[in-house]
């Protein structure tokens, strides 16, 4: 199959398989009557890329993962714990910044004098007229 088919069965852009290939983690074959031609194996590798890209890995740990021999447990086991545990990191950080903001909506919703406490927590300034900022900008 040419680039083009391997792309539209992989549900990836052609620039996507070629980024794959600088990047070591799919070989580019060599050309056969014009064109390169690829394999189901070729699909199949493509399609381990993105599963693993799914479940969290980096292109690092897929390169690593695909490097792996299959009775190697530890080494994929391993790669996969620091996976999950980065994973956590991530579901912890994610939950802070959504308690964080919704104090800033329960606050904003409650009315009040002043600025927009989510606008303030941001550091956003008010908004000022565009020609006055153009005046000071010349003047400077």
């Amino acid at each position: 199959m040419k680039i083009g088919d391997l792309a539209r069965a992989g549900g990836v852009s052609v620039e996507t398989i070629r980024f794959y290939q600088r990047r070591g983690l799919l070989s580019e074959p060599p050309r056969g009557a014009g064109a390169r031609r690829y394999s189901e194996g070729d699909l199949e590798r493509l399609r381990s890329i993105r599963a693993a890209q799914t479940a969290g890995f980096t292109l690092e740990e897929i390169a690593t993962l695909l490097g792996l021999d299959h009775d190697d447990r530890t080494a994929a086991r391993s790669l996969a714990e620091a996976r999950i545990a980065a994973i956590d990191e991530k579901i912890a950080t994610l939950k802070t910044m959504r308690a964080a903001l919704k104090d800033l909506v329960k606050d904003c919703a409650q009315g009040g004098e002043g600025p927009c406490p989510i606008l303030g927590a941001f550091s956003i300034s008010p908004k000022t007229n565009p020609v006055n900022n153009q005046t000071r900008a010349r003047r400077v």
